[in-house]
């Protein structure tokens, strides 16, 4: 059996006051998903910059 058949079986059996924290926990995972993504991009920013933002990389590149 399917994990996603598994899960909308036990929730069908809860009452709906219970659904509702599951509900809200589920859309909690998402934002966290999303913020995580978009919290390593940021970070990332920085270092790469370094990098790019060299004199070396501007002659590497100019050429393209």
């Amino acid at each position: 059996m399917k994990v996603e058949t598994m899960i909308k079986k036990e929730i069908e059996d809860l009452p709906e006051e219970i659904q509702t924290e599951i509900l809200d926990y589920v859309m909690f995972l998402k934002q966290k998903k999303i913020f995580e993504k978009k919290e390593t991009a940021l970070l990332s920013e920085d270092v790469l910059k370094r990098d790019w933002l060299l004199p070396e990389e501007d002659e590497a590149w100019k050429e393209l």
